[in-house]
């Protein structure tokens, strides 16, 4: 039995409605499609001209710039952004794979982001019109302050979510200057415009962590209560692997974050997304909601692994449990 939801029935505000385009979200995301293809931008378009969902996206902006503190924390954000970069040293500094990948660890100690792994690029993960020539993706994340993100959707959640996602640009770009410091080109791919590259899958591909329902990624550290950056490189890192948590086996049958999504757009069972089986958030369902109120956050608060301290103990639990059905 679904539990009680104070934000249902949710009713999306006409002025935003007739912003819709007449091409569904979820087609462009590739819902139901058998045959993989390269993701395309649906949303969160470095210029909101070129997406169907353009005039929606311009409408969140201009709720959020509503509220006090928005705009002040989203002109810090585009300072970090626009910093300069340090000029490419003549030469590229040679050293062991892993020793690259090691180096990692020190913005961890020096509090610029909370997790670091690498990946080796696929052309896969590029947006459709997109070229990355970069082999390897440095993927970086930034925990949320539970106190904050749990106020969700309140705007303190959202100003938290804009908070964060300033900390993960200024990593990349600080990783990306210290590559090019070494003689290594570096881009750095700053959320939630990253415009090359989906950040889900590279994440996934090196260890932090697996989908949840609700369509986030879920680990035993941070739960599902952090964002990504990532910084495109040919320096010749080491790659890190994957970790599963038994993700799947819990979201499969936990409601928690479906019962508390106001427009209802979480599904109970996994869909097919461009030839992929996977956790899916209804994109034309999630919108309106997640545009009235600053970005909502909703599923990442409730999420069980979300709550400090409780995703560790989770994981050794589902571990046990694999174990003893073998």
């Amino acid at each position: 039995m679904a539990r009680p939801n104070r934000h249902r029935p949710f009713r999306p505000d006409p002025a935003q409605m007739a912003l819709a385009p007449a091409v569904s979200g979820n087609a462009i995301n590739g819902l139901g499609e058998a045959e993989p293809r390269r993701p395309r931008m649906v949303y969160w378009a470095p210029d909101a001209d070129d997406i169907a969902h353009g005039d929606m996206q311009r409408y969140f902006y201009q709720q959020s710039a509503k509220v006090l503190g928005f705009a002040d924390k989203r002109a810090a954000r585009q300072e970090v952004i626009d910093a300069p970069m340090p000029p490419l040293a003549a030469t590229p500094r040679d050293a062991r794979p892993e020793d690259w990948t090691a180096d990692l660890a020190r913005f961890v100690e020096a509090g610029d982001c909370d997790r670091t792994g690498v990946a080796a690029m696929r052309a896969e993960w590029a947006y459709a019109d997109r070229t990355v020539p970069q082999s390897r993706v440095i993927v970086l994340g930034v925990q949320h302050d539970y106190d904050q993100i749990a106020t969700a959707p309140e705007p303190e959640a959202g100003l938290e979510v804009v908070t964060q996602y300033t900390r993960a640009a200024a990593a990349a770009k600080k990783i990306a200057g210290w590559l090019r410091e070494q003689g290594w080109e570096a881009e750095p791919v700053t959320g939630p415009m990253t415009s090359a590259i989906t950040l889900i899958p590279p994440a996934i591909a090196c260890g932090f962590g697996e989908l949840g329902k609700h369509g986030s990624l879920i680990n035993p550290e941070f739960g599902a209560s952090f964002r990504l950056s990532a910084v495109l490189t040919d320096a010749p890192f080491a790659t890190t692997p994957p970790r599963a948590f038994h993700v799947d086996d819990f979201c499969a049958s936990c409601q928690i974050c479906e019962d508390a999504c106001p427009p209802a757009a979480l599904f109970p069972e996994k869909q097919t997304v461009r030839g992929e089986t996977k956790w899916y958030v209804d994109f034309d369902r999630c919108l309106p909601f997640f545009n009235q109120t600053h970005g909502c956050a909703i599923c990442i608060a409730v999420c069980p692994w979300s709550r400090p301290g409780v995703g560790i103990n989770l994981a050794e639990k589902l571990a046990r449990r694999a174990e003893r059905a073998r």
